[in-house]
């Protein structure tokens, strides 16, 4: 475990502690027994694990027997049910009732025997089995932990084998349907849909004859034991049918390649069709009748892919085609605006940042401006505010596809690379997506930024060429062609592909680490505007060298200045002329430039989705998750937490689904 997940489980420990706790004793909250099972079984309905088992937890919480939980028990608690092999460490502390490490023979006895019902098959502990674990009883073995673990592992199967004799008073070796029920329910009653305890008498017309046997017995007992591999099998081989649906022979194929030795036999494949197959005896079939075996949350009126679907995507595709096309045209307008605002309002600053880049020593005549600061003040004395916004037109046209295809890209990268189990997403993954999102964007950037590098550079040579004649966009546009709007594309990716990829994980991780964005801290506009604006500085910064080669291969060269054939070229006689310096020309410029642009961006997206909301449209942005997300999101950590604790009591159910009405056992003197 990393020191961020620690941090990360630990915070989750204590939003549910602060959440759920609601008495204080001795100055600190603490946890009732309520409070306990509040918080460690969310929305449980008790159905199929009652209050009563849960409790058992609760008593392993309480560690000093005060009858409440501080932060500090629940945190053991929490790190306990965490763990791998959870349901065999509670089982072992549960009958190890003097806390010493071992288990002997009179408190498994003792244990076992006061928490099964009193209706419950006795259990024969003078049997041969039990014998082999711990001994005679002149002289019964103590069990450590590991030993304890094969044992309580075994015991379900002899408790199995000794109800199945007391129910086959007669040594027939079967018994009738209602006490086969009765077994089963016994022993795995928790892993058992509704629909398949209804029909549990019926495996005795699996074959013929009215009764149960004791290998279909113990045929559907191993189908329980193992029903994460049947799902895995069963999942592989409807993925490879065309049909999606399977047969007998199918699942017994890939249950074959799926194990290096023989997984199920024959007669365990006959129950499990046997189960599924109770409304379609065809023989043939699929995911949705295997759910009432494999999922015990199935119904009739709600099979288990429906049941896991979230709320959000139920409503996406009852919207249809039509609602996620408008949807989508509502998200482009919205991104279009912000960004031409983005655009404008930082406008000036690109302008000087050009005027700069494009300054070269070797020119007839002196140098224009001295600085940025220098450049700005001529440019507003010598063409007037409008100057400052020369070229803007073919910016705002472009900057709308831009920067759409730009996020999307970089979304769906991101979405190919992340964990689709934890969520999480390597760095040098995020990279790639940044990357590939700023090569995508050059489909448009490249031309647009041709133009208006012209348009920018028009005012300047009015200055030394009072008589040539002032160009539009469109005659600009003609006159280079296809071709040659994309002169200088190379240098265009060189700029944008390392760009976006140090902004995008900057970005992300500003947001997270920085900001701490998360389902209970929805970021402020300040806080976004920040994170756009701090990312953007370094992505800006070191990517000047290749934006100021852009600049010089895309801007027409004046009589007396120097031309370059391309970035090798441009690259060497800018270095022979001018300098290492020269490479960071318009640096600061571009990072006062590119720093706040998207953070302008994403703070006019976030205030337009505020004023402007789509009827039936979450008033979400596309930096903070919405109000269902984390809901949903919740909704998910609380069913990670109810499986945490089911998990925690799985081998105590296993021995019976009623074990567990707590009874106190004095701790031995």
């Amino acid at each position: 475990m990393t020191g961020a997940d620690t941090v990360s489980r630990l915070e989750q420990y204590r939003r549910a502690f602060q959440k759920y706790a609601s008495a204080e004793k001795e100055n600190e909250k603490v946890m009732t027994k309520d409070d306990f099972l509040s918080a460690i079984a969310p929305k449980e309905d008790f159905k199929k694990i009652q209050k009563e088992q849960y409790e058992l937890l609760y008593k392993l919480a309480d560690r000093k027997g005060k009858d409440w939980v501080t932060f500090d028990d629940f945190v053991i608690f929490q790190d306990l049910i965490s763990k791998p092999d959870a349901e065999y460490e509670v089982a072992f502390r549960l009958f190890d009732i003097n806390g010493t490490g071992k288990v002997t023979f009179d408190q498994f006895k003792q244990v076992l025997s006061s928490h099964m019902p009193t209706d419950a098959v006795p259990f024969d502990f003078d049997c041969d089995w039990l014998k082999l674990y711990i001994g005679s009883k002149e002289g019964h073995h103590e069990l450590s932990y590991h030993e304890f673990t094969q044992l309580i592992k075994g015991l379900q199967g002899e408790r199995l084998r000794q109800e199945f004799k007391h129910y086959d008073k007669d040594q027939t070796g079967f018994i009738l349907p209602e006490d086969f029920k009765k077994i089963i329910l016994d022993v795995a009653k928790h892993k058992l849909s509704d629909d398949v305890i209804d029909h549990l008498p019926t495996l005795c017309n699996l074959y013929t004859g009215n009764k149960v046997s004791f290998s279909s017995v113990v045929a559907f007992h191993n189908v329980i034991r193992n029903i994460d591999m049947v799902e895995s099998v069963i999942r592989k081989a409807i993925d490879a049918s065309k049909e999606k649906k399977i047969t007998k022979a199918d699942f017994l194929k890939h249950a074959h390649e799926a194990s290096r030795y023989t997984a199920f036999t024959p007669m365990e494949v006959d129950v499990i069709f046997h189960f599924a197959g109770v409304d379609d005896d065809s023989g043939v079939l699929g995911l949705e009748d295997f759910a009432r075996v494999l999922d015990p949350r199935w119904t009739q009126s709600k099979p288990v892919e429906q049941a896991i679907l979230p709320e959000k995507e139920v409503k996406e595709k009852k919207r249809g085609a039509l609602w996620q096309i408008i949807d989508s045209a509502y998200s482009f307008t919205l991104g279009s605006i912000a960004g031409a605002v983005g655009a404008t309002a930082v406008y000036p600053i690109d302008l000087v940042k050009t005027r700069m880049q494009n300054q070269r020593s070797k020119v007839v005549g002196e140098l224009l401006y001295k600085n940025s600061l220098d450049c700005f003040k001529k440019v507003l004395k010598n063409e007037g505010f409008t100057g400052l916004y020369r070229g803007l037109g073919p910016q705002l046209v472009g900057v709308a596809p831009e920067k759409a295809i730009k996020l999307t890209v970089n979304d769906f990268v991101r979405s190919q690379f992340t964990n689709k189990q934890n969520g999480e997403i390597k760095f040098w993954q995020e990279m790639i997506g940044g990357g590939a999102a700023g090569a995508s964007q050059v489909v448009f950037t490249n031309p647009l930024e041709i133009v208006k590098i012209r348009l920018q550079i028009q005012g300047e040579q009015a200055k030394h060429m009072p008589d040539a004649p002032r160009r539009s966009a469109l005659w600009i546009v003609k006159h280079l062609g296809i071709v040659g709007l994309y002169k200088g594309v190379a240098a265009c990716l060189l700029r944008d592909v390392p760009f976006s990829a140090i902004y995008f994980p900057a970005y992300a991780h500003l947001k997270k680490d920085v900001f701490h964005e998360g389902p209970d801290h929805k970021l402020k506009i300040s806080e976004l505007l920040m994170a756009g604006a701090i990312a953007g500085m370094p992505a800006a910064y070191f990517t000047t060298p290749a934006d100021v080669i852009k600049t010089r291969l895309q801007v027409e060269a004046r009589k007396g200045q120097t031309t370059y054939s391309g970035i090798t070229d441009a690259a060497k006689k800018i270095y022979a002329e001018e300098g290492f310096k020269a490479f960071f020309k318009g640096g600061p410029a571009r990072i006062f430039r590119s720093s706040p642009q998207f953070g302008v961006t994403l703070t006019v997206y976030e205030l337009l989705h505020q004023f402007l909301p789509l009827p039936g449209h979450e008033t979400t942005s596309a930096t903070t998750p919405s109000p269902q997300k984390i809901a949903s999101q919740i909704e998910v950590s609380e069913r990670g937490q109810t499986f945490r604790s089911t998990n925690a009591l799985k081998m105590l159910l296993d021995l019976d689904y009623r074990f567990g009405v707590y009874q106190p056992i004095k701790k031995e003197a």
